[in-house]
């Protein structure tokens, strides 16, 4: 049994089921909280059957603390939200699961204060303004926060809530910046189609992409979660700020077409330059990599052809 027991919120979902992996892989116990508790991708990653699984709402203000209490939860990975897509289909939930579910959360660690050490939370790269706003090649967390979708304004929001639960209660939390996350078992979010770059071609379909001259951060789940994990328990004297820009590899769409196509050079991929992306991708990651010790582990080919090769094998077909 370890010291430590992790509350992953949205634990059961893409990002949280590997944070939950990487999380056990590091010797801690974990508790995924989620409202769904289909355990397919913990399942996939082996990770199941040493996690607690619990059902909860996160908008719910008295089941999220007594899910802290009950459990003995040390440290919290706050991810559970609804993402670009939905949240502006459905503008009162966005609100409620990830502006009023993210204040449940501080609110259990304030309240349980002699207990939970650390949130580590997401924000988004989604709480920058479009790239036409910059000048700098490379933007770091002081720069212009504006966002033009409103889950990257819930984001944004919850970012001055933070802060606000910092100054005047002391709540020790880390918020991270992740960027494009891509890796097997992704479903939803405003930029999975890039997904099907990989997914298509993996599997020996065609597939026709827009924005290739569009440059996009490509931040392998395993990354993300390691960082996660590293915002969690990077001791509080080694932190010079409370929000981090993390990041993977800066390439274009075609870029990443490229990549996918030198890993299988049979890949239909059909790039065209139409289009734009109001996405800024170019982080400055610095701070992350001095306080956290960020430190990304996939380029893109090998990134990709991990990915390739998990889908393929799930498809009974042989590896490249």
């Amino acid at each position: 049994m370890s010291d430590s027991t992790v509350l992953v919120t949205g634990g059961t979902g893409f990002i949280g089921s590997y944070v939950v992996k990487d999380l056990l892989d590091q010797g801690h116990d974990v508790v995924a909280y989620d409202i769904s508790t289909d355990t397919d991708i913990l399942e996939e990653l082996g990770a199941a059957e040493e996690t607690e699984i619990r059902r909860g709402d996160i908008a719910d203000s008295t089941d999220v603390i007594r899910a802290v209490k009950e459990t003995g939860t040390t440290h919290i990975v706050h991810l559970a939200a609804l993402l670009t897509t939905t949240a502006r289909e459905n503008p009162r939930m966005a609100a409620d699961v990830n502006i009023t579910g993210t204040n449940n959360i501080f609110e259990a660690a304030r309240t349980l204060d002699d207990q939970v050490e650390r949130v580590a939370w997401a924000s988004s790269a989604a709480v920058y303004a479009p790239p036409h706003n910059y000048d700098a090649e490379w933007i770091d967390e002081e720069q212009l926060v504006y966002p033009d979708t409103l889950y990257g304004a819930t984001k944004e929001y919850n970012e001055h809530q933070a802060r606000i639960y910092e100054e005047d209660y002391g709540l020790d939390h880390v918020a991270l910046r992740p960027t494009v996350a891509y890796g097997p078992y992704r479903e939803t979010g405003g930029s999975a189609f890039l997904a099907n770059i990989i997914e298509k071609p993996a599997l020996g379909e065609p597939y026709s992409v827009e924005y290739g001259d569009q440059a996009i951060d490509w931040q392998h789940v395993e990354d993300i979660a390691q960082a996660f994990r590293k915002g969690a328990f990077t001791p509080e004297s080694e932190l010079s700020q409370r929000v981090y820009n993390v990041r993977g590899v800066l390439a274009t769409v075609r870029e990443a077409a490229e990549t996918v196509e030198d890993i299988m050079p049979d890949a239909d991929i059909e790039v065209s330059d139409e289009g734009e992306l109001p996405w800024t991708q170019n982080l400055d990651m610095t701070k992350a990599q001095d306080d956290l010790g960020y430190d990304p582990e996939y380029d893109l080919e090998a990134g990709f052809r991990k990915y390739i090769n998990v889908l393929r094998e799930d498809a009974g077909m042989d590896p490249v």
